[in-house]
């Protein structure tokens, strides 16, 4: 079968059984995948994990060169998150955390500083807003501890839940590097071996997908994190924002008519509602789970694909985005959001997803900005910085000591106890493997089902639409999930994307959530 990106694009293949709930395909006579060195890749689908909960080993050499090649692609836009608005505001506790978590952001009745960058996910600096994208929310807390970035996005769950997939999934996203145009077929040729992905492309081809302004959509941090106390006790959390403008998104009939008329509309929405004073508000809220927890479920809770069903929301402050930028470029486009950036008191969880996030942003934002890119005013912390490190381009620095170094008697720089990491009991051993509790399609039909008719009716349309244009095999492939996940739901966008039902219920029935 000839794939549509072309004639003679990708060899024919053959599937080899229904060896995993992925349906995986090899091609005939392939020649092995390798690394840049030449050397055959032996697992390019699963991280190096301590043991089956244990977090990404640096040892895994396909991860990391996979994303270090994938942070240098661009410059000096934004490999994603290219398209941005910020904003300046202040975030206020209302509801006392230290029970949880020893970071003074979290104090009772503590007001940071913070920055905000929404942004579309997949798309360029220029694009027009009115494109089908996750949309980034990315907030920089200017803590009494140094900086914390909770950096997130609209939808609560992500496509992958393995940071090794991450630089493949940006590429079959991003247009088609033959000839820079968009082409659905690439996108679903390798969605269709990532089932996992099933609930947040719902998310994605429902009208979520296109939100009126980015003051009337919620924000989530979509990872777990660790949250450690005072009394050094670890809880798992995840973070939710709340808009206080309420919830619109635009219908598929809506797109073109506001894109023929403003392509920046969520931009000069949000800017113009500063402007004018009327800032808006979020309310943030947490989900809480004690680590015993974490094997109480039918899914792997630190699977990013995942959200917590069931688990009440504890209300902890609210935002409210108060000035705009006075230079886009120094603010908006330099600001410098990473993971890695947390305090004592917040930790990254063992979400493979996360754990590779915290390297590749980082090291993604030195790559565009410098090394020295957290001296810009806009990513300095408001607290004093006091390390050796030293020299690169663009440092602003004002250093007069001669001790580069530590420890030194000379200028003593002593580490927080109070600072130390929490500790994780590891067992087993390094391992290239799936997590255990996959459940890729559960929620996915939850999610159809929570939807009303008019909206159902959207997300088929929409789906279907861009569905029809993808190779055969792909196209029945992806419509099997869907069918799994709610039969009505399957049905509906193998009508639309002219599909074979047959032969997606056929499919769907090998399936195991």
């Amino acid at each position: 079968m000839t794939s549509s990106l072309g004639s003679g694009a990708f060899p024919r293949r053959r599937t080899l059984g229904v060896l995993t709930a992925s349906l995986l395909t090899f091609s005939v006579n392939a020649a092995p995948l390798t690394r840049d060195n030449g050397a055959a890749v032996g697992d390019n689908q699963n991280s190096q994990t301590a043991g089956a909960n244990g977090p990404v080993l640096l040892q895994d050499v396909q991860l990391i060169q996979k994303l270090q090649r994938f942070d240098r692609e661009r410059i000096p836009e934004r490999v994603v998150h290219a398209r941005g608005t910020g904003a300046h505001g202040t975030f206020t506790v209302t509801n006392d955390l230290s029970d949880l978590s020893k970071a003074k952001v979290f104090a009772a009745g503590q007001t940071t500083p913070v920055f905000v960058r929404f942004s579309a996910v997949v798309h360029g600096n220029h694009s027009p807003e009115t494109l089908r994208d996750p949309r980034g929310f990315a907030t920089k807390f200017y803590t009494a501890d140094g900086n914390w970035d909770l950096v997130g996005n609209n939808f609560p769950t992500f496509f992958i839940r393995d940071a090794i997939k991450f630089p493949d999934m940006v590429h079959a996203f991003k247009p088609d590097p033959r000839t820079n145009l968009d082409d659905d077929s690439r996108r679903f040729d390798f969605f269709s071996h990532v089932p996992e992905a099933t609930r947040t492309l719902t998310e994605l081809y429902s009208n979520s997908g296109t939100p009126a302004s980015y003051r009337e959509m919620d924000g989530n941090g979509v990872h777990a994190y660790k949250l450690i106390n005072a009394k050094g006790e670890v809880h798992y959390v995840k973070f939710h924002w709340k808009s206080l403008q309420g919830i619109k998104n635009l219908t598929p009939g809506e797109v073109s008519k506001v894109q023929g008329q403003d392509y920046s509309h969520m931009t000069n929405d949000l800017v113009t509602h500063i402007n004018k004073g009327d800032f808006p508000k979020w309310d943030l809220y947490i989900q809480v789970l004690k680590p015993q927890d974490l094997s109480k479920f039918d899914f792997d809770p630190l699977d990013a694909t995942k959200i917590w069903p069931g688990i009440p929301e504890r209300k902890v402050g609210q935002m409210v985005l108060n000035r705009n930028p006075q230079n886009v470029f120094q603010e908006t486009e330099q600001v410098a959001m990473a993971p890695a950036n947390v305090v004592p008191g917040i930790e990254p969880s063992e979400d493979r997803l996360l754990q590779g996030r915290v390297f590749s942003y980082a090291d993604t934002q030195m790559y565009r900005l410098g090394a020295n890119a957290l001296q810009l005013p806009i990513n300095a912390p408001k607290v004093a910085v006091n390390n050796g490190n030293q020299d690169g381009a663009m440092n602003i620095g004002a250093s007069n000591s001669g001790v580069n170094y530590q420890p030194s008697r000379l200028q003593p720089r002593e580490e927080a106890n109070s600072a130390r990491y929490s500790q994780s009991a590891l067992s087993g051993n390094t391992q290239q493997a799936k997590i255990t509790r996959e459940q890729n399609f559960k929620q996915a039909g939850e999610l159809y089902r929570s939807f009303s008719q008019k909206e159902r009716r959207d997300l088929i349309e929409s789906f279907g639409g861009s569905l029809a244009t993808t190779d055969d095999e792909s196209k029945h492939i992806i419509l099997s999930f869907l069918y799994k996940a709610d039969p009505e739901y399957g049905s509906g966008v193998t009508a639309v994307a002219k599909g074979d039902l047959s032969r997606v219920k056929a499919l769907a029935a090998k399936l195991v959530d």
